[in-house]
C-alpha cells in the first residue's frame, strides 16, 4: 500500500457537486467532464462521481486541516450539515464529520504528528 490517492463521493447532482465542493475545498477542478469531476487537493485526487442511485454515506476519508473549527464552521455555512463534531481523539489529534448535501461523509482531522514521507 503507498496511501491515499484518490477519495470519491458519488452524487446525483454532477453540476450542483461541483459548485458545493468548490466552496468546501476552495479551489476550481483540474478536471471537468459530465462523466467525472476531480479536484487536486495538495497533491491528493477529490472525485465526484454521478450516481443518481447514491445513498450517502459510502465514503470516509478524513482531509487534514490546520484548524478544525474554522474548517467545521466553513463548511456548515456553505450547507453541510453535522455528524460528529470536533473532538480530540489523543494526544492533540482532533477529528469531525460533516455530511455533504448528498449525504456523504467528509472526515476533517488536526494531526500535527502527520508528515508526508
Amino acid at each position: 500500500m503507498l496511501g491515499l490517492r484518490t477519495t470519491i463521493y458519488k452524487v446525483n447532482d454532477l453540476a450542483k457537486a461541483k459548485v458545493w465542493y468548490e466552496k468546501a475545498f476552495e479551489t476550481t477542478p483540474y478536471f471537468d467532464e459530465p462523466f467525472y469531476v476531480g479536484f487536486n487537493i495538495q497533491g491528493y485526487e477529490l472525485g465526484l462521481l454521478p450516481d443518481e442511485s447514491q445513498k450517502g454515506e459510502n465514503v470516509l476519508s478524513y482531509w487534514g486541516v490546520a484548524d478544525i473549527q474554522t474548517t467545521f464552521q466553513h463548511l456548515l455555512a456553505i450547507g453541510a450539515t453535522p455528524h460528529e463534531a470536533p473532538h480530540n481523539v489523543g494526544g492533540e489529534i482532533e477529528v469531525a464529520t460533516v455530511k455533504d448535501p448528498w449525504e456523504n461523509l467528509i472526515g476533517i482531522i488536526y494531526n500535527p504528528h502527520f508528515k508526508l514521507p
